[in-house]
């Protein structure tokens, strides 16, 4: 593995980490420093991946730690599970609007030749995931406005997770069975 690769693991782990550091320093460390290290990783996740997602999630983790740093407030600092989901959603929703979609270009990776049927069933996916963004971004808001630490750290550090994961592999059980009914997809 090469220093790039392990750097962005490493970040990657960081970030998912990130609800569980702030559960477990807020009101210990002030809020400037928690969003010094959300800027910190969505910087060096921005430099690392070189992609436009990054570098506007990173812009969102300089505005909500920018926040967080001139108003003391650690409300912004676990904004940014809420953000991240927008930026998702505006990222699949663009792509839904302009073609390829997200998951059909991810489907082009391993299948360049995608058939009409795949493509229309991977623009059905991509509908789904901005459901799922606009679902699991309502409940971070809600956890991050109206519930526990405990509550916001359990739900964004991992239960959504683990609800992202089981839409990952029911779509997979999906397309199994999909491409049993109509091959090629």
């Amino acid at each position: 593995m090469g220093m790039r690769s392990a750097l962005n693991w490493a970040l990657v782990g960081l970030t998912v980490l990130y609800p569980l550091v702030v559960y477990a320093t807020i009101g210990r460390v002030a809020p400037q420093w928690l969003a010094l290290l959300i800027v910190v990783l969505a910087v060096g996740r921005a430099l690392i991946a070189q992609q436009k997602f990054w570098w506007l999630v990173a812009a969102g983790a300089a505005a909500l730690g920018l926040a967080a740093w001139l108003g003391n407030d650690p409300l912004m600092v676990k904004l940014y599970p809420v953000w991240v989901n927008a930026v998702l959603l505006a990222v699949f929703g663009y792509s839904l609007l302009h073609p390829p979609s997200v998951v059909e270009r991810l489907a082009r990776l391993q299948e360049p030749a995608l058939p009409a049927s795949g493509v229309l069933y991977t623009r059905k996916v991509t509908l789904v995931w901005c459901l799922f963004f606009v679902l699991n971004g309502a409940v971070a808001a809600i956890t991050t406005l109206w519930a526990s630490d405990s509550v916001w750290a359990f739900y964004n550090g991992l239960l959504a997770y683990v609800l992202m994961g089981c839409l990952m592999g029911g779509e997979w059980l999906v397309r199994r069975h999909v491409r049993q009914a109509a091959p090629g997809i």
